[in-house]
């Protein structure tokens, strides 16, 4: 009986808990550079927009029954994973995210070249004995990660402060030019927001409705925003958790567009975008949004700095948790429309000079060279796959 030839192309194995947000897009834009550089590539994730958007895009996705969380199921998903890499036999495992990577690491336990990448450290996400205990195993497994991916120095910065003795890379997200760009705000606005007068001033925050994200700052900070910026609009762009919370706590001025399945709208209807987080790594919302060429207020967590261009202007970044801060920088940019447009200026040409997707796929190949040698040496981000981004 004839047997197929095995198929000889670098095989990487993404493993990933969350599966939406930033980290799915992260995957998704990884997996589509790395299937045009002639890898095979897997993606093992729980059910949720992340697989769609991989088997679209052409990978292998496997099932991967996993909770968001650590918790008493860990053994039992720990054994899946393991089962999945068995079958797998990856050249490479790409660890995502906190709760991946503790599964995809006590599964491989170094034996396949492993990169881990936090996506933002777990023990900054919460208290207590349960930050020290995350901390310890971020200690204890650095050995078993050949090498660190962190999307900021920042976020780099922190795991080496934190004690973590790891193999690092620094490699800064990216954003897909061609996706994210400027339009018209009056003609965006009026086919996302039909019963908003067209002049309001419209500020717009972009992510999981959470803890981390911070939106319980964002609207203890409204009311003064309002005071000095009479019918001014907030709409908040996503679901999770605090949903129920926060819509008990929003005055009649806040708007809640839930999940959509493109946010690019929403950034280039607003006049500024917000996004007050409590930690992050690099979020990919400020790029985005400066990449439709709107102006970005932060807070100075990791990898901010780094998002933004140099010299911008103080209220641009405001301390994390400070509402009185907060509501004074959003105030300033939207009584201050030349100023607006000059920032969105100049951050969209910050975003596509250091920021582009096209960069992030190289350095991220750059990293996988390093530890598989020759049997990545023909394989490089394809020039077709670059001018694609681009179309």
């Amino acid at each position: 009986m004839h047997q197929p030839a095995p198929d000889p192309r670098p095989r990487v194995l993404h493993i990933t808990q969350p599966v939406d947000g930033g980290v799915a897009r992260v995957v998704t834009d990884l997996a589509r550079a790395q299937l045009a550089a002639g890898l095979h590539v897997t993606v093992a994730c729980p059910d949720g927009p992340l697989a769609a958007a991989a088997r679209s895009a052409g990978a292998d996705v496997r099932h991967w029954h996993a909770t968001r969380s650590p918790g008493p199921t860990l053994v039992r998903e720990v054994r899946r994973l393991a089962r999945v890499i068995e079958d797998v036999r990856p050249d490479l495992v790409h660890a995502h995210s906190a709760k991946a990577g503790l599964a995809g690491r006590l599964a491989v336990r170094g034996r396949t070249p492993t990169v881990f990448q936090p996506h933002a450290w777990s023990f900054e996400a919460v208290g207590g004995i349960t930050s020290s205990l995350a901390l310890r195993w971020e200690q204890r497994g650095a050995r078993w990660a050949h090498r660190v991916v962190c999307v900021s120095e920042a976020e780099r910065a922190t795991g080496v402060r934190a004690g973590i003795d790891g193999r690092w890379s620094v490699v800064p997200n990216g954003i897909e030019p061609a996706r994210f760009r400027p339009a018209a705000v009056d003609t965006v606005r009026a086919a996302l927001l039909p019963g908003v007068p067209p002049a309001a001033p419209l500020v717009a925050c972009v992510g999981r409705l959470c803890r981390q994200k911070g939106q319980d700052v964002l609207l203890e900070a409204w009311p003064s925003v309002v005071r000095r910026v009479p019918g001014a609009r907030l709409v908040l762009v996503g679901d999770g958790p605090q949903r129920d919370e926060l819509r008990t706590r929003a005055p009649e001025s806040v708007l809640f567009a839930g999940a959509v399945g493109d946010v690019v709208p929403w950034y280039q209807a607003a006049d500024l975008v917000v996004l007050p987080s409590r930690w992050e790594g690099m979020a990919l919302a400020p790029l985005e949004a400066m990449a439709c060429g709107r102006p970005v207020v932060l807070t100075d967590v990791d990898g901010a700095r780094e998002s933004l261009p140099p010299d911008l202007p103080p209220h641009c970044l405001v301390p994390p948790g400070d509402p009185e801060r907060l509501a004074g920088a959003m105030t300033e940019l939207l009584l201050d429309p030349p100023l607006r447009e000059s920032l969105g200026h100049q951050g969209r040409r910050h975003v596509l000079s250091t920021h582009d997707v096209r960069h992030t796929a190289e350095a991220v190949a750059d990293v996988y060279r390093e530890l598989l040698g020759g049997a990545l040496a023909a394989h490089a981000v394809p020039t077709e796959y670059r001018e694609s981004i681009h179309s």
